[in-house]
């Protein structure tokens, strides 16, 4: 399927394929640390009606470094919806403003109910605890940028895998390729959410869970490693018992293989140590650095002539 004009809601929207094509002209961007005009005279919508810092700010580079020009909405406060305008008529109105809307929104479906309503494409920044997609599509990169292939890679995850909407899609995005195992690490209360259990399971992806770390640890090519999301929690208690669960230090890191690779979407927390930003293991900021060009080269892709 072509690119041009395409919605981004949900990575399994995408085949290995597609995520070739953007990831190639990723590197391209990349390795030249590309400026240009590829979207000279586009309008590119940012609707984030949830704090963000990365994804905001990575996109709203990337309409810049392409010659484009954003819009913002980030304060609700400062729009028509503090006066009581529904969402879907926010959509609506910057649909006209705009060439592509980018949305983020604390509820789970927002981007799809944006999608329906829009004429030009939407890119899916956040919906609650639900998707995340376009961070998918970096951590994927960033693997293949530097490790070649996801492909007979051991893959932890860890952390808060029930609310975790970047570890959520960051798991369904690895069955587009053919991981040796995913091990996902978590207290019990934590656990990933069935459905993405479920879809682990349809597909036939070998998967291991554990709230143990330092058993499995070795055995690691990667280590995708998430905050405790305070803000998902609907009861504050819950977050208090598990808050601190995990925590990764260069100390633990000693029985990991040479070439780990340490991610983490960030923001962190109290996660990983500063002890490892500066080690080789560390490679969360690259994953930030590459957020830029892989957002460039899904623009080009979905606007570009």
């Amino acid at each position: 399927m072509s690119w041009k004009g395409r919605d981004v809601i949900n990575i399994l929207d995408f085949s290995r394929e597609d995520l070739d094509l953007l990831f190639q002209l990723a590197n391209r961007y990349a390795d030249e640390d590309y400026r240009g005009n590829d979207l000279e005279n586009r309008m590119a919508a940012l609707l984030f009606l949830e704090p963000s810092t990365r994804t905001m700010y990575s996109f709203m580079s990337a309409v810049y470094r392409l010659g484009g020009k954003p819009i913002t909405l980030s304060k609700t406060e400062a729009s028509s919806i503090a006066k009581g305008e529904t969402f879907g008529d926010t959509i609506r109105m910057f649909d006209s403003y705009s060439d592509v809307i980018i949305v983020r929104d604390r509820r789970e479906g927002a981007a799809k109910y944006a999608a329906d309503i829009a004429e030009s494409p939407v890119i899916n920044g956040g919906d609650g605890a639900h998707n995340h997609p376009t961070q998918a599509m970096i951590d994927l990169f960033t693997i293949t940028r530097y490790r070649g292939s996801v492909d007979g890679l051991k893959v932890g995850v860890l952390g808060d895998l029930k609310y975790g909407r970047a570890a959520a899609s960051f798991i369904l995005g690895l069955t587009i390729y053919d991981p040796d195992t995913i091990y996902l690490i978590s207290p019990e209360s934590l656990r990933l959410k069935k459905e993405v259990r479920d879809y682990l399971d349809r597909v036939g992806v070998k998967y291991f869970e554990t709230e143990d770390l330092t058993d499995i640890l070795p055995e690691l090519d990667v280590l995708y490693v998430t905050r405790i999301q305070k803000e998902r929690f609907p009861d504050p208690l819950e977050y208090e018992r598990v808050r601190g669960s995990y925590k990764i230090d260069l100390s633990i890191l000693s029985n990991a293989k040479d070439d780990l690779m340490v991610m983490h979407p960030l923001p962190r927390v109290d996660e990983i140590s500063t002890d490892v930003d500066n080690s080789k293991y560390q490679y969360y900021f690259k994953q930030a650095h590459n957020g830029v060009y892989l957002r460039m080269a899904l623009l080009k892709l979905i606007m570009g002539d």
